[in-house]
């Protein structure tokens, strides 16, 4: 696997500009993640962005839960702080190889960087889908997401993975969609 960390960087600057353009009167909509509004899902974006600086800085994140305060009144300003801070908590390429405790079990620093990559992609897909967003964006990292994903989270184990089954793609769908759909997303029919 490649260093990540330039892929993380990306996805954090592309989902920041999914983050920048939700308006205000945008957080009480609905999202693909079930149960949740955009307002939940920007807590939890900042979160799991948060946590993911805290694992890279060797403190035990998955002791506090990955949502940010609800209450936040920039959202944006939230995203960019965590972004920053999840960026150079991994700044030293040795971690790349130690080993880090994540919700997906204990794994190299590259599995976890790899994975947070993944998730930030996806939710990015979930919150522009859910604000009328452009979903598709770079292609190239949704297809490492993706590629991520498909290993990481096969079939067999949705069961112990907060997932739900794999959702049939439209024929058509962009790389964002099919990785949404891989992780149990219904694309809305507006998806690009």
């Amino acid at each position: 696997m490649t260093d990540p960390r330039s892929i993380y960087r990306q996805a954090l600057d592309q989902t920041g500009t999914i983050v920048a353009a939700v308006r205000p009167d945008q957080l009480g909509l609905p999202t693909p993640c079930d149960g949740w509004n955009v307002r939940t899902l920007l807590s939890h974006m900042v979160g799991a962005v948060t946590r993911a600086a805290l694992i890279g800085e060797g403190a035990d994140a998955l002791a506090i839960p990955a949502f940010a305060d609800e209450d936040t009144a920039d959202w944006i300003a939230a995203y960019s702080k965590a972004a920053g801070r999840a960026l150079a908590a991994w700044a030293d390429g040795a971690k790349l190889e130690a080993l880090f405790a994540v919700p997906w079990g204990k794994v190299p620093g590259r599995g976890a960087v790899t994975g947070y990559a993944e998730e930030i992609l996806t939710h990015g897909w979930d919150l522009a889908a859910a604000t009328g967003q452009e979903t598709e964006r770079d292609p190239a990292l949704a297809e490492f997401a993706l590629e991520f994903a498909r290993r990481a989270i096969p079939p067999e184990i949705r069961e112990q993975a907060p997932f739900g089954p794999a959702v049939e793609p439209p024929p058509d769908a962009g790389p964002y969609t099919r990785l949404a759909s891989w992780l149990g997303r219904t694309p809305p029919a507006t998806a690009g």
